[in-house]
């Protein structure tokens, strides 16, 4: 027998799918079935059920619509996140411009220290910004004695935009800077000559070649604050439609159908944002010849556009790293109130974290480890049945495992309380409370990350080298085991970095869940800390060990990502 009859038979029994492929799906759909269909399931149905009878009924949104604090909270949230969408854009736009189009000094710096504040939870920036933009803030101290006025940056709505824009902002930049990067700069070197230049050719050049990548960042940054619950909630700024889901389920319990009418609410926009940013691409081309060619290079500033230029980048990064300054400041403070800085410092923060509250971040690293463990698992077993086999419905394995993107934590929280809550254990203890609840909630959150890192790592694998193997005997489970998961390992690797630096900071999915201190993660000590004046210092504290935490997995992430690509271009 000939080698190419070998390869094509191979190549036609990976048509038909084999049982044990059979089985590892059903186990995948069996698990996302539990864990993410069933409870969003139950949230869809407690809201359309009447409180009572148990019939199919639309009285809950009746009762929704002619609500006014809920109306109020439905206008709000969008108002909220859409000016934190334009706010986001107008620190991003400059910074990616700056940095893509002109020879800048620290270009790659700022981008660096752009994407600082992703590794804060924004509800700990939320309090380190008050500190220096509150009422009786830093800066409206300084303005009051100086100048005889304060300003309400942090005031009501204003302060979760503000501070939303500024941790959110990070999503745009890194997607514009991307697509800038992929323009063809010949065209532009085409309108120059025709005497379009300045602004005139941002706006109809540039922007718009450019606006799938801004697009992606922004209806991110629409999501993620429309569903963001702390931030709001540590504002006083209770009438949004995630902290009223939270507090109707929290305050009046489980069996109320409003809070599962604002998570319904709160799904439909999610998706419909989503849905909208897709439809603004559909049928236009947004091509070019060249990625980053043609004759275009970057261009050298003026001496006053320099001025301006490294004027704005100033402003913009002391904005960016003002959260963090805060809170390391307010992490050594003894006093800090009604003062422009501390009245003293001290270590008896850390001292306290790390003897009283060592808990949370055990249970923390044992959460996040655990999530990241499941993440990458069924990320490459869905990756594999996708790309490496026609199993018959696999696609929506795809699908259902991404859609959690557009499930809202609190959605989440809610379901899992109301589903797993009634199903007690031989011990009568609800299966809600047991603390794997917690971790299941995190693997489903942010097992889209862990998914698309193994999807693309699995891609860059060529089916010939697995042919190759099977040809010289080795069966399908040998060759996964030995050739496509060490293969594969860059991109498991980044992808469980990325599960476990988010999973250790999440609250929205896991603060319903907590029934215990005991069993309490990092964030929700955070939320706790952040509650009262007093817990604020060592609030800063445990706030500072997440950061360092999460940036150091982002630092792991971003070694395992280049050292995996210098291995392959090496074998190449």
């Amino acid at each position: 027998m000939t080698a190419v009859p070998v390869a094509a038979s191979l190549r036609a029994s990976r048509l038909s799918a084999t049982p044990g492929q059979i089985v590892l799906a059903l186990a995948i759909a069996i698990f996302l079935l539990l864990f993410l269909v069933l409870p969003v399931a139950t949230v869809l149905y407690v809201a359309f059920t009447e409180k009572g009878s148990g019939g199919f009924t639309l009285i809950n949104f009746y009762d929704f619509v002619r609500t006014e604090l809920f109306i109020r909270s439905l206008w709000n949230s969008f108002y909220v996140s859409a000016m934190s969408v334009a706010w986001a854009s107008a620190f991003a736009l400059p910074l990616a411009y700056l940095t893509t189009r002109f020879v800048f000094r620290g270009a790659v710096l700022i981008q660096t220290l752009g994407f600082l504040p992703l590794i804060m939870p924004p509800f700990v920036g939320a309090v380190a910004m008050q500190l220096f933009f509150g009422r009786n803030g830093s800066i409206n101290l300084l303005l009051d004695d100086w100048f005889g006025f304060k300003i309400g940056f942090m005031e009501g709505l204003n302060g979760v935009i503000f501070v939303q824009s500024v941790h959110y902002f990070p999503f745009i930049l890194i997607n514009l800077s991307a697509a800038l990067r992929n323009i063809d700069r010949a065209m532009e070197e085409a309108a120059q000559n025709l005497g379009c230049s300045g602004f005139r050719l941002f706006r109809r050049i540039v922007f718009p070649l450019a606006l799938p990548g801004y697009l992606a960042g922004a209806s991110l940054v629409f999501v993620k604050v429309f569903d963001d619950l702390a931030t709001p909630l540590l504002l006083n700024v209770k009438d949004m439609l995630a902290p009223q889901a939270y507090l109707r389920v929290t305050s009046i319990g489980i069996a109320d159908p409003m809070g599962y009418v604002i998570s319904v609410v709160l799904i439909v926009a999610s998706v419909i944002a989503m849905w909208l940013s897709a439809l603004a691409l559909k049928g236009r081309d947004y091509a070019t010849t060249q990625r980053g060619g043609g004759g275009l290079t970057k261009r050298r500033m003026t001496r006053g556009e320099a001025v301006l230029g490294y004027g704005i980048v100033i402003l913009i990064l002391g904005l960016v790293l003002a959260p963090h300054l805060g809170l390391l400041v307010l992490s050594f403070a003894t006093v800090w109130s009604f003062s422009p800085l501390p009245d003293g410092f001290t270590t008896a923060h850390y001292a306290r974290v790390f003897g009283e509250s060592s808990l949370y971040i055990k249970n923390t690293l044992i959460y996040a480890t655990l999530a990241g463990a499941i993440d990458v698992v069924i990320g490459v077993a869905i990756a594999y049945l996708v790309l490496r086999t026609k199993l018959i419905g696999r696609e929506w394995l795809d699908w259902a495992a991404s859609a959690a993107l557009a499930i809202p934590g609190v959605v989440l929280g809610i379901g899992y309380l109301r589903t797993f809550y009634g199903i007690t254990l031989p011990d009568g203890t609800p299966l809600a409370a047991l603390w794997v609840t917690i971790v299941l909630a995190l693997a489903i959150r942010r097992l889209p990350y862990a998914l698309r890192a193994c999807y693309a790592a699995l891609q860059q694998i060529s089916a010939s080298l697995e042919e190759a193997a099977e040809n010289l005997g080795a069966t399908k489970a040998r060759t996964v085991r030995r050739i496509v998961v060490p293969l594969m390992t860059g991109g498991i690797l980044a992808g469980f970095v990325t599960s476990f630096s988010t999973a250790a900071v999440e609250l929205s999915a896991t603060l319903m869940l907590v029934q215990s201190n005991s069993d309490a993660p990092l964030a929700y000590g955070l939320y706790v800390f952040m509650q009262s004046a007093a817990g604020r210092g060592p609030g800063a504290a445990l706030g500072v060990v997440a950061v360092l935490l999460v940036a150091l997995c982002t630092f792991l992430s971003h070694l395992i990502i280049e050292r995996s690509q210098k291995a392959r271009g090496q074998g190449h």
